[in-house]
């Protein structure tokens, strides 16, 4: 089963999408061979941000989910209330469930299965930024992940739109009750910015490429404008992988058993919140196309975000920094998983 079934296998880019997780996997030793050689050209492309938001990224994020922004029909969202279950599910797995889990695994972790790995302190960093990872829901590669496994524009739209704005009100009340400390500040920059790049700009975009389309009766042309940015939507994807990892080579060579410890409470995280989201949506007999969306939504996250929080509270140089960043370093390759996981589960949601 291909990781997306979205293009024929006998062109080109069907047969590069088919081996999508094989070209990631080669990124990923790319982005870490070119940032051991060259630190200093991806310190400059680091140094490209505003407000922790890298601007490189997230011109390449955009450029991932233009296609799919295109395909929302902003006619037919006033119909999407009518179909509550997948909301339901996404903000109940996002809000009353991934922050809590995701604390008592890194407790469980890192105060006893790794009590002897690591120091008291570091363990309690480690632990602050896994929950400031979980109380980050995804906003960009959302719309990715969605595209991936052909989910419902419009719903996946909503979805991401209404995380936003819960975000905006229970970030902070969340994460200071998980943290013990009182004196969370919320980086609106970064949250904002954010919204802004990745929602409202490639929103705005798609949404006059549509109407402009529409108005010359080019219905057809929608799905072929659609299908012909793919092969810029994938080399997109494999940029940001190298970026990513190009970033973080130094940690990664410098620390690999503090990152693989960290890592193995995010993937049970991870594949656990989907597997509950999708078995949910399953039960419910909620249709593929808003089930599988729905459940990548509760397994990613907003790393950015957690980045930032976790910077000014704990420092740069902090553990709860770097968990984070372990975070961005599994967030891509388990994503992609998932998304294999679910387009082999279609079948069984017709």
């Amino acid at each position: 089963m291909s990781t997306v079934e979205t293009a024929s296998t006998s062109s080109p880019l069907g047969l590069f999408e088919r081996y999508l997780s094989l070209w990631v996997a080669l990124c990923i030793g790319a982005g870490v061979a070119l940032g051991a050689m060259m630190p200093g050209a991806f310190q400059v492309v680091a140094g490209l941000e505003y407000a922790s938001v890298n601007l490189v990224v997230a011109v390449l994020i955009w450029v991932m989910i233009y296609p799919m922004m295109v395909n929302v029909d902003f006619a037919s969202l006033k119909d999407v209330g009518k179909k509550p279950k997948g909301l339901c599910i996404t903000l109940v797995v996002n809000w009353l469930i991934k922050p809590f889990t995701m604390a008592a695994l890194g407790v469980l972790f890192f105060e006893y299965l790794f009590a002897g790995l690591v120091d008291p302190q570091s363990a309690r960093e480690y632990i602050a930024g896994m929950i400031l990872l979980g109380v980050a829901p995804c906003t960009a590669m959302v719309f990715v992940w969605s595209q991936m496994v052909r989910g419902d524009a419009n719903y996946t739209l909503v979805q991401v739109s209404i995380n936003d704005v819960i975000m905006i009100f229970a970030f902070a009340p969340i994460a200071a009750l998980l943290l013990g400390v009182t004196d969370i500040v919320v980086p609106w920059e970064t949250l904002l910015l954010s919204v802004v790049l990745y929602v409202l700009i490639p929103l705005g975009a798609g949404y006059l490429t549509r109407k402009r389309l529409d108005a010359k009766g080019d219905h057809e042309k929608i799905a072929s404008l659609t299908e012909g940015m793919k092969p810029f939507s994938v080399i997109g994807l494999l940029a940001t992988v190298v970026l990513l990892f190009g970033f973080q080579a130094e940690t990664i060579l410098t620390k690999p058993l503090v990152i693989g410890l960290i890592a193995i409470p995010l993937l049970i995280q991870s594949y656990g919140m989907f597997l509950l989201a999708f078995a949910w949506a399953y039960v419910w007999r909620v249709p593929f196309d808003t089930a599988a969306p729905a459940a990548l939504i509760g397994t990613s996250n907003f790393f950015e975000l957690a980045v930032a929080v976790a910077i000014s509270l704990f420092g740069l140089h902090s553990g709860a920094a770097l968990a984070t960043v372990v975070g961005v370093l599994v967030e891509v390759p388990v994503m992609l998983s998932l998304v294999a996981l679910a387009n082999y589960l279609r079948p069984r949601f017709t």
